[in-house]
């Protein structure tokens, strides 16, 4: 996939999975905008991992996975996900990553129609949950196929992830969900929402104030932030929310 994007042979291609030992960086410009691509080395299943030098490897791949500001998730259509990709991807989002899920191989999937790349979509939802907000690419290296998309999708998420939104639009939005749902009640106690603002990016990440912290619910917190995504997209990033009680804000 590196060389296709580059146009040309820089690193080691290889059919057998764990071919590439180390992290590989390469630097490149296209359309103006600067690149520094990683191809991480090859991580194959743990049951797999048989001597040291390729278990340095899978340490040298998450590392890169810290130095990156996009990750390219790469699944094999033919094989579909497995547990090792669903433990990079868990990796990426938990350490704030912007990710495009670039499933790859796609010219020789088998029994393909119109509906193929949605069934796929679904399944890879459903295996990798957390990365709802991820954009899926279909594409071949062997081909080219869509590989023109891969260094747009990166540009685009990186935009996405750096995004800052006004703290009055913030708490417009904020006044908006509640009434359309309003927070439920706990133990005789409503949770009411003061004030939100937004203290960082990349990934994105919010203060909410309220009244009492202990009754603000998981999923009334996967409200709003659907509400947020729904409202100004925020694709491909991963969002970060700190709730504090209404004192903290006063401090």
């Amino acid at each position: 996939m590196v060389n296709r994007i580059l146009g040309e042979d820089r690193v080691i291609v290889s059919d057998v999975p764990g071919t590439t030992r180390d992290a590989i960086d390469t630097h490149f410009t296209k359309d103006g905008t600067k690149f520094t691509l990683i191809d991480t080395a090859g991580m194959r299943r743990k049951g797999k991992i048989e001597d040291a030098v390729e278990r340095y490897s899978v340490i040298r791949s998450l590392r890169a996975i810290d130095r990156a500001d996009v990750v390219l998730m790469m699944i094999d259509a033919s094989e579909g996900i497995n547990e090792q990709d669903k433990k990079i991807a868990g990796y990426a989002h938990d350490s704030g990553k912007g990710v495009v899920i670039v499933v790859n191989k796609w010219d020789i999937y088998p029994d393909k129609d119109d509906k193929s790349t949605l069934r796929f979509t679904e399944e890879l939802r459903d295996e990798i949950g957390f990365l709802q907000y991820a954009p899926v690419l279909y594409a071949s290296a062997l081909t080219g196929q869509r590989v023109n998309r891969v260094t747009e999708l990166v540009k685009y998420v990186a935009e996405q992830q750096s995004m800052r939104i006004k703290t009055s639009v913030l708490n417009e939005l904020v006044r908006d969900a509640v009434s359309v749902n309003p927070p439920p009640m706990h133990k005789g106690r409503q949770l009411k929402i003061l004030f939100m603002t937004q203290t960082g990016i990349c990934p994105p990440k919010f203060i909410i104030f309220v009244n009492d912290a202990n009754l603000m619910h998981f999923s009334y917190l996967r409200f709003i932030e659907n509400r947020l995504r729904e409202s100004y997209g925020f694709e491909g990033t991963p969002l970060r929310f700190v709730v504090r009680n209404r004192e903290e804000r006063e401090e």
